[in-house]
């Protein structure tokens, strides 16, 4: 058993943990591609254990609460989307949520309350394709980097993560964008190559399928060459918006 704790900065919503950080950090423990359920809202600035369990998963626990389940997956991807850096660029000035109307700011990710440097600033816009493909630039801090010296697996997670929530919200058909809320309920990545801290890499992002309360989505980052860096598919549930406050009446 060893001990996390999800720092404050890495928040999702106001009070618990941006989903993707979560999992990255549950996943370190797992070797390769990984799987990981969120099961509760995961708490900040408190400690939790990650436990090994008899069945081969890992589970992060608040006491006798858990949080997150992990295992080792299989994650291929039925397609690859990929744009060029000045593509994802122009694709940022599209993205449809304006900083007025975002319905979490201070997200780690996707939040542009966020100052450059603290957040990962990742505003994924239309690429104005017939099948709904998003893309954002991002440029990792040299905060971001691991003691090997790329950037730490868990920020690959958080980079793939609400590009992917994004792209829930848009219509395969016809690309047009809706804002219910959403929160993530289950994520896989499988990382290639970790970015160096001021590489320039490009987030794409595109729907799935919806079923019920369910969205689906997946995600790839790339870098400026083409080198694929890490993919990611993921589930993301529709909630109350108080509930995607942390706040359930």
């Amino acid at each position: 058993m060893t001990q996390i704790i999800i720092d404050n900065r890495f928040c999702g919503p106001p009070n618990s943990g941006n989903g993707g950080y979560v999992c990255g950090r549950l996943a370190r423990h797992i070797p390769g591609a990984a799987e990981v359920t969120l099961r509760a809202p995961p708490p900040l600035d408190k400690p939790l254990d990650a436990v090994a369990t008899d069945d081969s998963t890992w589970e992060l626990r608040d006491g006798a609460r858990v949080v997150a389940t992990g295992r080792a997956a299989n994650v291929e991807l039925a397609r690859l989307e990929t744009a060029s850096f000045e593509e994802a660029c122009a694709a940022e000035l599209l993205t449809p949520l304006k900083p007025h109307e975002h319905p979490l700011p201070t997200c780690f990710v996707c939040g542009p309350a966020r100052a450059k440097g603290d957040g990962l600033r990742i505003f994924a816009g239309s690429l104005g394709r017939h099948n709904a493909v998003l893309a954002a630039s991002w440029t990792p801090d040299k905060n971001l980097a691991a003691e090997d010296g790329p950037v730490a697996p868990e920020f690959l997670w958080s980079a793939l993560d609400c590009p992917t929530g994004f792209a829930c919200n848009c219509d395969q058909q016809n690309g047009s964008f809706d804002k219910t809320p959403l929160l993530l309920g289950r994520m896989s990545a499988r990382i290639e190559a970790r970015p160096r801290p001021g590489d320039r890499c490009i987030i794409t992002a595109w729907p799935t399928g919806r079923d019920g309360r369910k969205r689906t989505a997946e995600a790839a980052a790339h870098d400026e060459a083409g080198r694929l860096l890490a993919v990611a598919r993921a589930t993301w549930i529709e909630v109350q918006r108080e509930v995607q406050l942390g706040r359930p009446s």
